[in-house]
């Protein structure tokens, strides 16, 4: 495996692993395998893996189609909001000196692109969580575990919204139709749920419920 060439021990092994010095030329390496360090541990699946990989494709599958329907009944509120605010700020400004024509228009459709550029995001990352889940990759699902982490931080601020129908967090300023405080309260305890599952999985078998084998 080694030779001493005065001063050090060097190894036989060729740099692509593929040739051995033995001493006088080199010849095939065989079991060229031996003469690396030992490999590390492997993770295997085990029986927390594969629903694991279901309840994170489920949870962005339906994240991503919950925000494509968005634009279609939040866009108009938003418009509404976003119009009612220029007009008011329109009336407070001095004569001759209030924005042009066509000034509340853009800022309306500015909102309506800003929503779709939110379901564009949205859509990116699901499709990432996605593939990561279905690879077991093991950044994704840190990286899954932290968004799901961040997204407990709404969750008091979901329930105050059903109780209050929205007054809470100022939402019922934008005329949010009422079912859609109950969907984000559903969806704020399902992350919750899945936060702490993935968690517990982490802490005692590894990511993506796999343990590790020698």
């Amino acid at each position: 495996m080694y030779y001493w060439d005065g001063q050090a021990w060097i190894s036989t092994l060729s740099p692509d692993g593929r040739q051995r010095w033995d001493g006088a030329r080199w010849v095939a390496a065989t079991g060229a395998t031996q003469y690396g360090p030992p490999p590390g541990a492997a993770r295997e699946p085990t029986s927390w893996t594969r629903p694991l990989q279901y309840a994170v494709i489920a949870w962005y599958g339906l994240s991503v189609a919950y925000a494509l329907t968005i634009p279609f009944w939040m866009g108009g509120a938003m418009s509404d909001l976003m119009r009612r605010e220029m007009e008011r700020q329109q009336a407070n400004y001095p004569p001759g000196e209030a924005p042009p024509a066509g000034f509340i228009d853009a800022m309306t459709t500015f909102m309506s692109d800003v929503l779709w550029i939110v379901v564009f995001v949205s859509f990116v990352i699901a499709i990432v969580a996605i593939a990561g889940a279905l690879r077991r990759w093991t950044w994704a699902y840190y990286a899954v575990l932290v968004l799901l982490g961040l997204g407990l931080f709404a969750l008091p601020a979901d329930i105050g919204d059903v109780l209050s129908g929205g007054r809470l967090s100022g939402a019922s300023a934008v005329s949010l139709p009422a079912w859609s405080y109950g969907v984000g309260l559903v969806s704020a305890i399902l992350g919750a749920a899945l936060f702490a599952w993935m968690l517990v999985a982490l802490v005692k078998r590894g990511p993506w419920g796999m343990k590790r084998v020698s």
